[in-house]
């Protein structure tokens, strides 16, 4: 399976779109950004071992960290990476359902949410 990176960017949108407004409006100061696959910093800062990968990474302050002093920051940053994404999915369907899944994940993050919260809810807040 192949995806553009314009089929990527257009696929991301779609995925936003459909995640539960209450969290989608609420995002502030966020860029979503993609590339094809985690840098040499961010395995090495996330510990990855060479058979670990990584579908999207939350860069920045939660909004639950914010404190009065917030502000003239650069935004927060969601990378969502095309090729683990398209590695583990089974085809073009899978592949949307798997770019929503880290989405929510990385968007949950911004929320600081933490992995076990985020699983309580995703059920919940995907199965729409």
């Amino acid at each position: 399976m192949e995806i553009t990176d314009t089929q990527f960017e257009q696929i991301i949108g779609e995925a936003l779109d459909d995640l539960p407004k209450k969290y989608t409006n609420s995002l502030d100061n966020v860029v979503i950004t993609y590339e094809n696959e985690p840098n040499a910093q961010q395995r090495h800062a996330l510990k990855l071992r060479c058979t670990e990968t990584l579908f999207g990474l939350y860069q920045g302050v939660p909004q639950t960290n914010r404190g009065s002093g917030y502000n003239l920051v650069l935004p927060d940053k969601i990378t969502m990476f095309k090729m683990p994404l398209l590695a583990a999915s089974r085809d073009s369907e899978d592949f949307k359902k798997n770019v929503k899944h880290t989405l929510w994940h990385e968007i949950a993050h911004h929320f600081g949410l933490d992995h076990k919260r985020i699983h309580e809810l995703e059920d919940k807040n995907l199965s729409h």
